[in-house]
Formats: structure tokens, C-alpha cells, sequence
């Protein structure tokens, strides 16, 4: 019997085919199956860099099989769909979702063709092809060598501040040109893939850091630039030669190659817990000044914690935040899910793979589930958007309560 169209469906599926004209056939068969004469209004693809040279025929291979849904993807690393991460092996997954009543807007943004960041919030609508009052949800998929995520995310924070923001960078390249970013039938090399979803679905996000802190939190008290030249009034490294000089032989050990800086996101918040932090790299360290320079712009009176990274502590972040979220009883049952993680998560940093798409179904249930490993995740933090390192940042799609009402009210009047 086939389903009633009106019903939100997700489907994921995933082959490791070689071939990837045959890698597009067993998984658009398995959506066609699965959904049983629906055809999807989306497609979200992920594809291995083992495909590189096929990249721009994926687009008219999976429309023409599935009848020209909206589609948006990338290139990547490793890929995740119907519960398994490839991360070493030839892989292509797909997501396709049925959603009744919702408006899909995709868009292509180029650095030059860009509006300013200052441009009137008509210019940026037309840009993006949704206007705020739609109070669009957003998946945004860029490239890493020629697109500036971080100078886009603040503007959509302010054009959209209730709009939750989800993606990543694309991955499985080494230099500029070499990602595919993948939007209906186009294949982009440059660039930011976005799309805006509004209407009758909603979409929440779960970020996890996967660190914990360190030491005390302390003022910054001096910068140059992205440089940090005091904190807490004396030189960072004797600052962090404090913190560090605390920590058992174990956790020193793992500063040696795991230690981040956290951002403190509420200043007048006390105390701080693990996730009230934006975590970032210390790029660089200067044994003869003390200076520390962290990847991130900073203002003097900022608070700063250093972080330590380990399986451990992502495990246990992870599962916290994953069970937040199941017992929220205010959040709508998802139906469907995105998973964009750091190409340093994964079997790098548990020795096995799927374990965060493992967590989050044996925690979660069976919801769809598709996503890439990548060269940085975007996502909220205290309500603010990022792009984040050796992060999970998850969107998590089901129908708004709006929509509930209609099927109510259709199923009454069906009575």
C-alpha cells in the first residue's frame, strides 16, 4: 500500500559500490523501495573521494532516478548513511524525505558574487531566496579553500536569529578545486551549497565538543590581534604551565597533542560546565615570549579555559546531550537526521568506526541518518552559530506542530 503523501518520510541508504553509476542505482533503489510510490521533495548526497572523477555526473544520475527532487551534497572524507560510517572505502549515501507543506529554497553563494555583509536584509533574502518572516532552518555545505563560513555565519545570525543553522566543509581534497559541492543539477568547485527549509517542518541541533576543561577559567589581559600576549596578567604560558603542572601524569600526557583552547559564550555565567565553551586550536606557542595564539578573534576580558580531548570524554558528552535531548518533552519525535563530524572524530579518535552514529541510535532509535566526515562542522552554540573542529553537529528534522494540527484535523474530518 503506498503511503499517504502527506506523511514526513526520511530514508537513508548507503553503498560502497566502486562503480558509482552502480553505487547510485542500489541506493536510489532502496529509496524507491522504502518509499513505496512516493517520490522525494529532497535529496541530501554524500560522496567519497574515491569518486572524484565521476563527481559531476551524481547530480542528473540520482534526479533522474528519483524524479527531480530538490538536491544538495557534497564531496567528503568518509561518509555516513543507513547506520554505518565509511571512512576508508568507496561510498555514496543518500537522504531522501518526503515533507508535505514545506517550502525548500536552495541556493549557491560565491565569494564574489556574495552580498556584503552590511547589505540591506532585501538583497541578502533575494541572495538566499527566503525571507525572515519564513523562519527557515538552514543546511549550509561549503568549500573549505574558497569560502569564508565564519565571515557568513554572524550574517545569518542577524538576518535569522531564531533560524538554526547545521553543516560542514567539504572534505576528501587537498587543494582548491578539488571539492565537490553538489546543488540540483549543478556541481559547484567553489562556493557555499545552502538550503533553507520552512513551513511545516522544524529542525533542532545537537552540537557535541567532545572536551572538557582544565584548570580554572581566566581573563584574557592582553592581545595582539588573534595573539594572546597576557592572561589573568601574566604571560599565557605561565599561565598554562600552572594549569597543566595541576593535572595528573595521564592528563599531561594527553595535553601534549590534545589540548584546546574554550571560549567562554556567558561571560557573567558561574560556574562553567563542559559545553558553555566555543573550542578552538592553539595554533601556534612561543617559548621565548609566552605568547599563545589561539584560532579564533578574541577581545581583551574574554574568559578562556583550556581543554583537554580524548574518546573518553566525547563518549560521555555525547551520550549526555544525546539523552537531553530524549528527555525533552517539549521536542517533536525527528523523523529524519544529518550528521556532519570532524574527519578527526571517528575511528581516528574511538579505533573503531561508527560510533557516534552508533551512540545516536541506540539512544535515539531508529531515526534516519546520513552525513559526512569534514574539514570543520557548523552549528549553535548558546545560540550563536559556529564553525567548529573535532565536533558532531547533528540537525534533527519532524513536522511542526502546525503540521500535527492539519493531520488531526484531516484525520477528524476523515472520521
Amino acid at each position: 500500500m503506498a503511503h499517504n503523501r502527506r506523511t514526513m518520510r526520511w530514508i537513508s541508504a548507503l553503498s560502497n559500490h566502486s562503480d558509482l553509476p552502480t553505487a547510485v542505482d542500489e541506493t536510489t533503489q532502496d529509496i524507491l523501495d522504502a518509499l513505496q510510490g512516493s517520490t522525494p521533495d529532497l535529496v541530501v548526497a554524500f560522496v567519497s573521494e574515491h569518486h572524484r572523477s565521476e563527481y559531476p555526473t551524481l547530480p542528473h544520475l540520482v534526479r533522474d532516478r528519483l524524479g527531480d527532487p530538490v538536491l544538495i551534497g557534497c564531496s567528503a572524507g568518509g561518509v555516513i548513511g543507513a547506520c554505518h560510517e565509511s571512512e576508508s572505502e568507496p561510498a555514496v549515501a543518500l537522504t531522501a524525505a518526503v515533507l508535505p507543506g514545506t517550502d525548500l529554497a536552495p541556493f549557491w553563494l560565491d565569494r564574489s558574487l556574495m552580498p556584503y555583509s552590511g547589505a540591506p536584509t532585501p538583497v541578502w533574502e533575494q541572495a538566499l531566496g527566503v525571507t525572515t518572516s519564513a523562519d527557515p532552518a538552514f543546511i549550509l555545505m561549503g568549500d573549505p579553500y574558497s569560502f569564508d563560513t565564519e565571515q557568513l555565519l554572524p550574517v545569518l545570525d542577524r538576518m535569522f536569529p531564531a533560524s538554526p543553522k547545521v553543516g560542514g566543509l567539504a572534505s576528501g581534497a587537498e587543494r582548491a578545486g578539488d571539492v565537490a559541492l553538489f546543488l540540483n543539477d549543478q556541481t559547484y568547485r567553489s562556493g557555499m551549497v545552502g538550503l533553507a527549509l520552512s513551513g511545516s517542518v522544524t529542525m533542532s541541533t545537537i552540537v557535541a565538543q567532545g572536551c572538557r576543561p582544565i584548570g580554572d577559567p581566566l581573563f584574557v589581559t592582553g592581545l595582539d590581534g588573534t595573539t594572546l600576549t597576557g592572561l589573568d596578567g601574566q604571560p599565557p604560558l605561565v599561565a598554562l604551565r600552572k594549569v597543566l603542572s595541576g593535572l595528573s601524569p595521564q592528563d599531561q600526557e594527553l595535553a601534549g597533542h590534545s589540548l584546546l583552547a574554550g571560549i567562554a559564550m556567558e561571560p557573567a555565567q558561574q560556574p562553567y560546565a563542559r559545553g558553555d565553551f566555543v573550542i578552538r586550536n592553539i595554533t601556534a606557542l612561543d617559548t621565548d615570549s609566552g605568547r599563545l595564539q589561539i584560532s579564533a578573534r578574541l577581545r581583551e576580558n574574554t574568559i578562556i579555559q583550556f581543554h583537554l580531548r580524548d574518546a573518553k570524554t566525547s563518549t560521555e558528552e555525547l551520550e549526555d546531550l544525546l539523552r537531553a535531548y530524549r528527555r525533552n518533552v517539549n521536542q517533536a519525535t525527528p523523523v529524519g537526521g544529518l550528521l556532519f563530524s570532524c574527519l578527526g572524530r571517528g575511528r581516528h579518535l574511538y579505533g573503531v568506526e561508527g560510533h557516534d552514529s552508533g551512540l545516536f541510535h541506540d539512544l535515539l532509535g531508529d531515526i534516519p541518518l546520513s552525513g559526512f566526515f569534514g574539514n570543520g562542522e557548523i552549528g549553535p552554540v548558546h545560540g550563536e552559530t559556529f564553525l567548529h573542529g573535532y565536533t558532531s553537529a547533528f540537525g534533527l528534522f519532524a513536522p511542526s506542530q502546525r503540521a500535527h494540527s492539519r493531520s488531526r484535523d484531516a484525520q477528524t474530518r476523515a472520521e
